[in-house]
């Protein structure tokens, strides 16, 4: 598609000649200038236009990015641009971004020499799970004489899906098949007793521990030998997802839901990474999906494929229902990471009855959110009476999450409480100390 639009430089020439052929009324040397004038404009306008139109493939351009984006992170985009004119053109381009980013407007300048080429990268950071509809990449291409300008369409109406945070995943993936999950703010646990699977006998090294001394080994080769262990695997863990009204709070333009599905996707991935077995359950008022825990190599696509899919109407969470098809589903002692969100004491209470029963066959670990409104709020300074009130009430609320990790401490249930933006790492740390405590 061509069409062809007139520039700035363009509309303010003719103001100029119609000022002179105004002016030719009083001085007749102005109204003489001023037919030369219309001419030459007239003139150089109908060259610029040739100059634009008279070569088919004057410009080209495409867009490159990933064939899904991740959900929550920034995802690059690359543009390039290639000038075929035999003179340097000035290029302005403008992409047309899915709706659900609501960004129009933007536009990208540049300046390419004779049959040169440029680049120039964006990103895009999606807040929501789906499909995002690309439309044409719009060129307008400018001559020296910057009289007309040409739009060129590069026809490239595409839709890209997008997923779960699987750039969070891999990043993760990297960290845990080097065992340098430190390096992202993981705290090292220390093992307690000798649950992990007996892997081979080493030569000792300085700060082992004494306790993993083979002294047989040690007498035959006439040096200290320890017996090296791993972390005991196949265990499974399986991340369940409430998908009710609770998580539909949102925080940096995400939902909590979508913080627990990138949080259960890293970690699922984690726990494959670590030789155990990852599954998914997802329910609201009623059981959504049940994806049985193995550790094969198709695995973590068939967790990623599911979570991508999940939609949910936000209704009430039948924490009953989930226990029901726990029951069914899962026979052997699993590690259960359950992603939720309790506002008050009162509305755990009310599913404490479920989780104390889940708690007896497995180890339950409670995922909820803190509510960093309130932190905010707390470490602000109150002056008047209002805000006094305010700051108080915000002082119970803080307290009530306090009091529901130690009422879940009291049966046996495990609790992790952590701003959005904290949760994967806390979830990580969880599952590593509990893995190495022996708990599962």
């Amino acid at each position: 598609m061509k069409q062809l639009y007139f520039e700035k430089r363009f509309y303010l020439s003719l103001a100029a000649i119609a000022a002179l052929f105004a002016t030719g009324f009083a001085l007749p040397l102005a109204f003489k200038l001023a037919q030369p004038a219309l001419f030459a404009c007239l003139l150089l306008t109908a060259l610029d236009i040739l100059l634009l139109f008279r070569q088919e493939r004057g410009i080209f351009a495409r867009r490159e990015l990933a064939d899904k984006l991740s959900n929550g992170d920034p995802n690059p985009v690359e543009v390039v641009v290639e000038n075929f004119y035999p003179f340097r053109v000035q290029v302005e381009v403008i992409d047309e971004l899915p709706v659900q980013f609501q960004i129009r407007g933007d536009s990208f300048q540049l300046r390419l020499p004779v049959r040169g080429r440029k680049a120039f990268s964006y990103s895009l950071r999606p807040v929501e799970r789906g499909e995002y509809h690309f439309g044409a990449l719009n060129v307008y291409v400018s001559s020296p004489l910057a009289l007309a300008r040409r739009r060129l369409q590069f026809e490239q109406n595409r839709m890209v899906p997008v997923y779960p945070s699987y750039l969070q995943m891999q990043k993760y993936q990297l960290y845990a098949i080097s065992n340098n999950l430190t390096e992202l703010g993981i705290k090292k646990i220390r093992r307690v007793g000798h649950t992990m699977e007996f892997e081979h006998i080493r030569e000792s090294v300085k700060g082992d521990d004494y306790r993993t001394i083979n002294w047989r080994a040690t007498a035959r080769r006439a040096g200290l030998m320890v017996n090296q262990y791993q972390d005991e695997k196949s265990q499974q863990v399986y991340s369940i997802i409430d998908m009710g009204r609770v998580m539909k709070l949102p925080f940096d333009g995400l939902r909590l839901l979508d913080y627990a599905i990138n949080a259960s996707l890293v970690v699922s991935s984690v726990a494959v990474r670590k030789q155990d077995k990852a599954g998914i359950i997802t329910f609201s008022n009623q059981v959504n999906a049940v994806l049985a825990a193995d550790r094969k190599n198709t695995q973590m696509q068939k967790i990623l494929e599911l979570l991508y899919n999940q939609n949910t109407e936000f209704q009430e969470s039948s924490f009953e229902a989930l226990l029901a098809t726990v029951g069914r589903k899962i026979r052997h002692r699993s590690l259960l990471m359950l992603y939720s969100n309790f506002e008050t004491l009162s509305s755990m209470k009310r599913q404490l009855p479920y989780l104390r029963r889940l708690a007896r066959s497995h180890l339950v670990v409670m995922i909820f959110f803190e509510n960093t409104e309130l932190r905010a709020l707390l470490q602000s300074s109150a002056r008047k009476t209002e805000e006094i009130y305010v700051k108080t009430v915000a002082e119970k609320f803080e307290l009530e999450k306090r009091q529901i990790v130690k009422e879940l401490a009291r049966y046996g249930i495990h609790s992790i409480l952590a701003a959005p933006q904290d949760l994967t790492v806390s979830t990580i740390n969880k599952y590593l100390e509990l893995k190495a405590r022996g708990f599962i």
